[in-house]
């Protein structure tokens, strides 16, 4: 079962498994999307369909915070808080090579929908994210990323095409090591409660696992 950080009638906020995608896809796999609404129909002996919003999604092989909505008054305002940039969201990152210390990375991003690949191109949306190097080892950086924008495979295709490739991304780095899972952890999201309008915030620590290993005395 994925970990559940906090439930009310409003809200469920929860940290996606890796390699678990958000909704049903072509594989098939048993998704979070219908594993949460089986919780909720069991916990709470709800008869028929149970209501779950969608508010953003992470990509299948990342794993880490994430909010759904019960109601869909709480679906509408969590959006909403989403395409206003009030929804704030960090991420770990292991990247190739000794990053600078700290940027501010812009982009137009274009998606190719047949081939799932994004790509750097006038034709896309524009993409902003900040970053802040935590640490260096191995010839590889740990980077804090705050999100501006929410765009698909934003971070993997923004630090690949400036030569800073994470570390087991196998769509977007040519050096990535077959097995080892992607170095991208959405450790903390922040928003305001839609009922309530409490600003909350959900962190996770460093993953236990490789790359995050290497810098686990950086992080508490």
């Amino acid at each position: 079962m994925n970990n559940i950080l906090y439930e009310d009638n409003h809200i469920l906020v929860v940290e996606k498994k890796e390699n678990v995608p958000v909704q049903e896809d072509e594989s098939k796999d048993l998704d979070l999307l219908t594993i949460l609404k089986e919780y909720i129909k069991e916990k709470y002996q709800k008869p028929g369909n149970v209501y779950l919003g969608l508010i953003h999604r992470l990509d299948r092989p990342v794993g880490g915070v994430m909010v759904f909505a019960k109601t869909s008054k709480a679906a509408s305002r969590l959006s909403e808080q989403v395409r206003t940039h009030q929804m704030i969201k960090k991420y770990y990152a292991v990247v190739e090579g000794i990053i600078e210390e700290k940027g501010t990375l812009k982009d137009r991003l274009y998606k190719d929908q047949k081939r799932n690949i994004v790509t750097v191109d006038e034709r896309g949306k524009e993409t902003i994210l900040d970053y802040q190097r935590i640490a260096v080892k191995n010839n590889t950086s740990l980077v804090d990323i705050s999100l501006q924008t929410g765009r698909s495979h934003q971070i993997r295709v923004q630090f690949s095409s400036r030569g800073h490739a994470l570390l087991g991304d196998q769509k977007y780095n040519p050096k990535a090591i077959s097995g080892m899972q992607i170095a991208l952890f959405a450790y903390s999201l922040s928003f305001y409660h839609p009922i309530t309008k409490e600003l909350l915030t959900f962190s996770l620590p460093l993953p236990d696992r490789e790359p995050f290993r290497l810098f686990q005395d950086t992080r508490k």
